[in-house]
C-alpha cells in the first residue's frame, strides 16, 4: 500500500534489549559510494534517475547473453571484451539487461572501450538501467567481496530479527497474553506504528509510538481506500487468515527498514496472531470485542483525552460527525446479548464488558433521532429478555461534543453502581439518570470518606454480624419500597406476620423506632453508605 502524508510519521526508540532493525539494503548509490570502488573513478552516464534501487548481488561476466543467467536485482560488472566492434550486440546486451531486471551494469574501460561507448550509453537512457563506466583500473574481485559481505550480513541480521521475534510473541501466546501485549511487542522490532484490522478496514488495535499513531489513525478513511494498492514507502502488509479463510490485515505503517526484511517481520507477527485468535487467546473474546473494551475503558477512564481518541473511534467504524452520543451502562446483563440486541434494532454503537457483569454502550446517532425514546426502547427490550429482572440501564444525557463523552460515561457509570442490586425494590424507570437515584447517588460519591464510614458502623452495629444478614437484607428491601410492608413480604415470599416479627427484630438489635421518620432515615443513609461500600 503506497501512501504518503504532509506529516511524516515517527518512530519510537528501541529498548537496548530489542535486536535493532537490519539497515535497507545496499543500493547502486551506496554501491558507488564505497571507498574500493571510488578508487575506479566511476561515472554514471546513463539512469541516474535509477540509483536508488537495491542491489541483491553483484555479478562478474563477460558473456553477451548474461542476462539469461539473472534473476533480478544484481549489478552487473564487465569488460565488454566480447562486445566490441559489435554495436547491435551491445544493445542487445543492455536490452536483456534491462529485461532481467538488473540493478545496474558497470563496465571498465580499458583495451575494449577506450571510452564509454555511446551505443551502449543510449540504450541504458531509454531503458532506464544504470550504466556507470569506470575510469581507472579496477579489480572486480575487491568489489563483489566487499557487496557479497555486506548482503551476507544484512541477510544474517534480518534472519536473526525474524528469529527474534518469533520467540518473544511465541512466549506471549503460552503466557496467555492479550493481543495488545503482542502488538506492542512487534512494534518494539518493526520501530513504527502496526495496525490490525478487519476485511472492512476498521481498526481492531494498534501498537506504537503514540503520536506516529495518531498521525496514521487520523488519516485512516484515505489509507484503506488504498489498501489494495501495492506495498511502498514503508507500509506492508500482511494478511491475516486459515483454513482458507480471510479475516483480517495486519499494517506496518512507515517501516524504516529495507522491504525485504518489514516482509520478514510482518510474515512472522502475522502467523503469530493467527496462532493467538485460533488459541482463543484473552479469554476467548474477539479482537473487535478487545477493541471496544480498550476504547470504552479509555475513555471512561480518563486518562487519555477524548479528543487524542477520537481517531481510534472513527477508524473503529464509530460515526463521528455531526453525531449525537448516548452514554449508557449495563449492570446485569450478557455483553453479547447487549450487543445482538443493539443490531438488531439498526442502533450502531460500541459494546464493551468494562468489568464483569458491568457493560458500557456508546450509542452514536443522528442528531435528528430522538435519543432518549431510543435509549428507552433499548432498555425496556432488553430487561424484557429472559433473566433480566435484575437488569439496570443507565444513561448519561445525549452529548454532541465528542469531548464531553467521558463525564458522560462516568456519570452512566456512577448512576449504575448507585442502584445496582436494588433494581427490583426501587421500582425504576427502563432508563436510570442521575436525577432518579437522588440521594443513593450522593451517598456513593461520598462512600470513601471516614466519617461516612464510622457513622453506618455505628448505626448498622446490631446487623453486620453472620446472623444479622437475613435481617439486613429484609431492613434494605423494606427501606427501598418506602417501608412499604405488603411490597417487602412479597418481595421476600414471606407472610405480613412473620414480616412483622422480623422488623421487631431488626428495631430490638438497632435500638430504633422505624415509625418515626428521622430514625428510619438515619438507618436508611447508614445502610445506603454500608452498601455503597461494598461495591
Amino acid at each position: 500500500m503506497t501512501i504518503s502524508s504532509d506529516r511524516p510519521l515517527t518512530a519510537p526508540q528501541l529498548p537496548a534489549a530489542v535486536p535493532r532493525l537490519p539497515e535497507p539494503a545496499l543500493s547502486v548509490r551506496q554501491v558507488l559510494a564505497l571507498e574500493r570502488v571510488l578508487a575506479g573513478e566511476p561515472e554514471v552516464v546513463a539512469g541516474a534517475g535509477r540509483l536508488d534501487q537495491p542491489v541483491r548481488w553483484v555479478h562478474v561476466a563477460e558473456a553477451a547473453d548474461v542476462g539469461v543467467m539473472l534473476s533480478g536485482g544484481e549489478m552487473v560488472l564487465t569488460t565488454g571484451v566480447l562486445l566490441a566492434g559489435d554495436e547491435e550486440k551491445q544493445a542487445e546486451y543492455i536490452r536483456s539487461l534491462h529485461r532481467a531486471e538488473a540493478a545496474a551494469v558497470v563496465l571498465g574501460l580499458g583495451r575494449a572501450f577506450p571510452t564509454p561507448p555511446e551505443v551502449m550509453r543510449r540504450a541504458a537512457e531509454r531503458c532506464g538501467l544504470p550504466l556507470v563506466v569506470l575510469h581507472r583500473p579496477f579489480p572486480f574481485a575487491e568489489l563483489t567481496e566487499e557487496v557479497q559481505s555486506r548482503l551476507v550480513r544484512r541477510k544474517y541480521a534480518a534472519v536473526s530479527l525474524s528469529e527474534a521475534v518469533r520467540t518473544a510473541l511465541t512466549a506471549l501466546i503460552t503466557a496467555g497474553a492479550p493481543l495488545q501485549a503482542l502488538l506492542d511487542e512487534i512494534a518494539q522490532h518493526t520501530a513504527c506504528p502496526v495496525v490490525v484490522t478487519n476485511l472492512a478496514h476498521r481498526v481492531l488495535a494498534t501498537a506504537g509510538e503514540r503520536s506516529a499513531v495518531e498521525d496514521v489513525l487520523r488519516d485512516w478513511e484515505r489509507i484503506a481506500r488504498q489498501a489494495g494498492g501495492s506495498e511502498g514507502d514503508g507500509w506492508i502488509r500482511a494478511e491475516l487468515g486459515g483454513r482458507g479463510e480471510r479475516w483480517g490485515r495486519l499494517v506496518l505503517c512507515g517501516h524504516r527498514g529495507d522491504t525485504a526484511t518489514g516482509r520478514l517481520l510482518a510474515d512472522r507477527a502475522a502467523e503469530a496472531l493467527v496462532l493467538h485468535r485460533m488459541l482463543g487467546g484473552a479469554a476467548g473474546r474477539t479482537w473487535e470485542e478487545q477493541s471496544a473494551q480498550s476504547l470504552l475503558t479509555d475513555l471512561a477512564g480518563g486518562a487519555v483525552p477524548a479528543r487524542q481518541l477520537l481517531p481510534r473511534a472513527r477508524a473503529a467504524g464509530l460515526p463521528v460527525n455531526r453525531r449525537a452520543f448516548v452514554p449508557l451502562v449495563v449492570h446485569d446483563a450478557d455483553p453479547a446479548e447487549v450487543d445482538r440486541l443493539l443490531r438488531l434494532l439498526g442502533l450502531t454503537g460500541l459494546v464493551a464488558e468494562l468489568t464483569e457483569g458491568v457493560t458500557a454502550v456508546l450509542l452514536s446517532l443522528a442528531r435528528d433521532q430522538d435519543a432518549d425514546a431510543l435509549a428507552g426502547h433499548f432498555a425496556v427490550r432488553l430487561r424484557e429478555a429472559p433473566g433480566a429482572a435484575g437488569t439496570v440501564v443507565a444513561a448519561a444525557d445525549a452529548r454532541t461534543c465528542w469531548d464531553d463523552v467521558p463525564v458522560g460515561l462516568r456519570e452512566a457509570r456512577h448512576v449504575a453502581d448507585a442502584v445496582a442490586g436494588s433494581a427490583a425494590a426501587l421500582d425504576l424507570p427502563p432508563v436510570v439518570r442521575l436525577r432518579d437515584v437522588h440521594l443513593r447517588g450522593l451517598i456513593r460519591l461520598l462512600r470513601e470518606n471516614p466519617h461516612v464510614q464510622s457513622f453506618a458502623e455505628r448505626e448498622l452495629d446490631g446487623l453486620l454480624c453472620d446472623a444479622g444478614q437475613d435481617l439486613l437484607d429484609v431492613l434494605r428491601t423494606y427501606l427501598a419500597t418506602g417501608r412499604n410492608k405488603s411490597r417487602t413480604a412479597q418481595l421476600h415470599h414471606v407472610s405480613r406476620p412473620a414480616l412483622y416479627r422480623r422488623l421487631e427484630a431488626i428495631q430490638g438489635r438497632l435500638n430504633v423506632d422505624l415509625d418515626d421518620f428521622e430514625q428510619a432515615a438515619s438507618v436508611h443513609i447508614a445502610l445506603l453508605a454500608h452498601d455503597a461500600q461494598q461495591q
